[in-house]
C-alpha cells in the first residue's frame, strides 16, 4: 500500500512540475512576443500554485518592468533577490526599477568595521554558511589527526597551527550562520503599493500626516498595530501607515 502510495505521489508531482514547466515556457514566449500582461497573467499563475524561484520573480519584475508598473518590478525583484542576495542580473534590474520610483531617499550605511562585517556576513545564506562550518570542522579533524601522530617536528607544528586556523574559521561560521539567520528572521520589509501614502506619527488618521512616500518605496517593518504598521525608511525616519497601503516581502 505504501509502495502504491509513494508511485502515486512521483506521478502527480511529475505531472505539476511538467504543467508548470509548460506555463513558464508560455509566460516566456508571450514576454517574447511583447505580450507582457499575458506574460505577467501566466507567471502569476505558477505563483499561484505554491511554485518559486529566481527565475520566476526575475522574469515576472520584468514584465512589470516593461509595463512600468512601478511597485509590482520592485517587488517581485525584491522577491529573487531573497533566494539569490548576489545575482548580478536581479541586481542590476532592480536600479533601474528604483530609478522610476518617486521617492529619492538616501541611504544610511553603516562604516567602519560594522559595514566589513555585515558584507561578509551578506556574501553566503545561513545555509552556506553551516556548510563551510561542517567542512572547517572536518579540515580541523583531519589536520589535528595528522598532527597527533605527525614524526617531525615541523610537520606537527605545521598540523597544528593550520588545525588552529580551521577550527577558529569553523567558529567564525557558526557565528556568521546565526547573524545570517537572526538578519533574515528580524529584518522584515514591506514595498508600498498606494500611489501615494502618508506616514503618521502615531496609528490613527488624525492631523496631517509626517511625510508622504509613493509606490516602490522599501520600507522596514518595525510594529504591526491592528490595521497599521510601524515602518522605517532607509533614512533613518520612521512612522506609521495603514496595512493596505503596503506589501510584505
Amino acid at each position: 500500500m505504501k509502495k502504491i502510495f509513494f508511485i502515486l505521489l512521483v506521478f502527480c508531482t511529475t505531472i505539476g512540475f511538467s504543467q508548470n514547466e509548460a506555463l513558464f515556457e508560455k509566460a516566456n514566449k508571450a514576454y517574447a512576443d511583447g505580450n507582457y500582461e499575458e506574460a505577467v497573467k501566466e507567471y502569476k499563475s505558477i505563483l499561484d500554485k505554491g511554485e518559486a524561484s529566481v527565475s520566476l520573480y526575475y522574469n515576472l519584475a520584468n514584465a512589470h518592468y516593461k509595463l512600468n508598473h512601478i511597485a509590482p518590478s520592485i517587488y517581485y525583484y525584491e522577491k529573487a533577490l531573497q533566494l539569490a542576495p548576489n545575482d548580478a542580473d536581479v541586481k542590476n534590474n532592480i536600479q533601474f526599477a528604483r530609478n522610476m520610483a518617486m521617492d529619492d531617499i538616501e541611504n544610511v550605511e553603516r562604516t567602519g568595521i560594522s559595514k566589513t562585517i555585515d558584507s561578509l556576513i551578506a556574501t553566503f545564506s545561513f545555509n552556506t554558511w553551516g556548510m563551510l562550518a561542517i567542512a572547517f570542522m572536518v579540515l580541523f579533524v583531519i589536520l589535528f589527526l595528522f598532527y597527533y601522530y605527525g614524526r617531525s617536528t615541523l610537520s606537527k607544528r605545521i598540523f597544528f597551527i593550520t588545525s588552529m586556523i580551521s577550527i577558529l574559521l569553523c567558529i567564525a561560521s557558526v557565528v556568521f550562520a546565526f547573524s545570517q539567520q537572526n538578519i533574515q528572521l528580524n529584518n522584515n520589509y514591506a514595498i508600498v503599493f498606494a500611489e501615494e501614502a502618508g506616514v503618521r506619527s502615531e496609528p490613527n488618521l488624525r492631523g496631517e500626516p509626517a511625510f508622504l512616500l509613493h509606490e516602490g518605496t522599501k520600507a522596514k517593518l518595525l510594529e504591526n498595530y491592528q490595521e497599521w504598521y510601524k515602518i522605517e525608511i532607509a533614512d533613518g525616519k520612521q512612522g506609521w501607515m495603514l496595512k493596505e497601503n503596503l506589501k510584505e516581502l
